[in-house]
């Protein structure tokens, strides 16, 4: 039996209709919603202008793989926490900004970001340090469906 935590998940971007589509499928199978232990999710479920912000209760091992790798696929960024799991493992952040690899903080069961001596020691200065929690506060962009025949990205509306 697998060792189930929380997560959320807040993802933006650029995507056309069709892959948001995709998209839908990828976060029905990963088991989010909305809201916590909401209805599962749909295209409509989105709102224009913001980033999409999902959320779930018991997932296995606190991993999202699929939606991690579909948003890396299409340039999406996220902001992603998975709580801990008592000595097994404990919570994390992981921050994708759309591009390159996605960085990885240590995290608190409230999704505040902790650094331990290790990595203060590696950072050398103060400045560093608040270097690191500046990145750990990566403001996801809106989620932004594109009409796949329009160039100029004009918005379909489903929100």
């Amino acid at each position: 039996m697998a060792d189930r935590v929380s997560v959320t998940f807040t993802l933006g971007g650029r995507i056309s209709a069709a892959d948001y589509e995709a998209l839908a499928s990828v976060i029905v199978a990963e088991g989010l919603s909305t809201e916590w232990d909401g209805p599962a999710f749909e295209l409509s479920h989105r709102t224009e202008g913001e980033p999409l912000e999902l959320f779930a209760n018991g997932v296995a091992w606190g991993k999202v793989e699929t939606l991690e790798n579909f948003c890396a696929d299409h340039g999406l960024a996220y902001h992603f926490w998975a709580g801990g799991f008592f000595a097994e493992w404990g919570a994390e952040r992981i921050i994708y900004r759309g591009e390159g690899a996605p960085d990885s903080f240590i995290a608190d069961e409230s999704d505040r970001v902790l650094i331990d001596r290790g990595e203060v020691e590696r950072r050398g200065s103060i400045e560093a340090v608040l270097a690191y929690f500046d990145a750990a506060d990566f403001t996801v962009p809106p989620l932004v469906i594109e009409d796949e025949g329009d160039a100029a990205g004009k918005e379909v509306g489903h929100g």
